[in-house]
């Protein structure tokens, strides 16, 4: 266990990252959730959005707090996160949101649990994608700034 504490990501850094992580998805996943569940656009798009609001603040603390246990065992700031880890970084972040949006689709829209649960898998298999091209691209346009000597240190 590394004792250096990594800088994070500021308020309004991570405020950024997560409305446009929010509103990207809504753009791109909505059309093809509608077709596929055959829940009209409109519904889908208020559907979307309120799982979108749930998403926002588990995105906050989920991110947040696993940033910080990463860095206090690593040592090392979220933008320099191993693509394995950022594999088990979104696998976590859906399973999560699946176990928080389930009951929501399923009030929407009528759906059984079986046919919700399927509509949950859809939206958490093209969010897994979307996260993982996301955040990986946010990282390298939004680099964490640190200072040289806590650039030393990640390299150890």
């Amino acid at each position: 266990m590394s004792a250096h504490k990594p800088k994070l990501r500021s308020f309004w850094d991570r405020v950024r990252q997560i409305s446009l992580f929010e509103v990207g998805g809504l753009l791109l996943i909505t059309p093809p959730f509608a077709w596929a569940s055959g829940v009209p656009l409109a519904e889908s798009a208020g559907l979307l959005a309120i799982i979108a609001l749930i998403a926002a603040l588990w995105n906050a603390s989920y991110n947040t707090c696993f940033d910080w246990f990463e860095g206090r065992l690593t040592g090392r700031t979220a933008d320099r996160r191993p693509v394995r880890l950022r594999v088990l970084h979104a696998f976590g972040f859906e399973i999560g949101l699946l176990m928080m949006s389930l009951p929501v689709i399923m009030g929407w829209t009528g759906m059984t649990w079986l046919e919700a649960l399927i509509a949950d898998i859809g939206l958490a298999a093209a969010y897994v994608a979307y996260a993982f091209v996301f955040n990986l691209t946010y990282d390298r346009v939004f680099p964490i700034h640190v200072e040289p000597l806590d650039v030393a240190r990640q390299a150890d």
